[in-house]
């Protein structure tokens, strides 16, 4: 195994978990989070902040799994996500040169829920109070729909715990 392999994964290893990846991004796609019910701002941030927001659930509940074959799966399914945000920067026409620093952000913002979701686990309250800040930056249309997100991703927490991580790898998510 090269070096750069051993840093960077094998395409191989990460090709295995785009369905699972795939499987994040049209749970973050549903129409619900933006439409009367959730009113997520449905632009590129407000759906970032979701897709994020599930992604880091999902990494936080392989982490829980433990063991080295479920921390390579947590660090390539993150490899996974920086590729798409980095074709995503390219296609709405973002120069080479600060590509980069867009995906750093974009990294920074996942890393921020993964703390605010780790800090919260277990506080109901905190966890709301998490998704609050991390869906809609402290802006919700409404208190109900800020509780309604809250409450669905929250579910979407629940439903990854009682899921056999195999199956997630699989790229098969539980259904809230």
């Amino acid at each position: 195994m090269s070096f750069l392999t051993r840093i960077f994964g094998d395409r191989r290893e990460r090709f295995a978990l785009d369905p699972l990846y795939r499987a994040i991004v049209a749970a973050g796609r549903d129409p619900s989070w933006y439409r009367e019910e959730g009113q997520v701002p449905d632009t590129l941030d407000g759906r970032f902040d979701v897709i994020a927001s599930l992604l880091a659930l999902v990494l936080l509940r392989i982490e829980r799994e433990g063991g080295d074959d479920s921390r390579r799966a947590a660090v390539l399914l993150t490899e996974v996500f920086i590729d798409d945000m980095d074709g995503t920067v390219r296609q709405m026409g973002i120069g080479d040169q600060v590509v980069g620093k867009h995906v750093g952000r974009m990294m920074s913002a996942l890393g921020g829920r993964l703390a605010a979701y780790r800090e919260a686990q277990g506080d109901e309250a905190a966890f709301a109070a998490a998704v609050r800040r991390n869906v809609f930056r402290d802006s919700p249309a409404s208190e109900e729909a800020a509780a309604l997100v809250a409450g669905r991703i929250a579910s979407f927490r629940d439903a990854l715990d009682r899921a056999a991580c195999p199956d997630l790898l699989a790229g098969r998510l539980p259904q809230r």
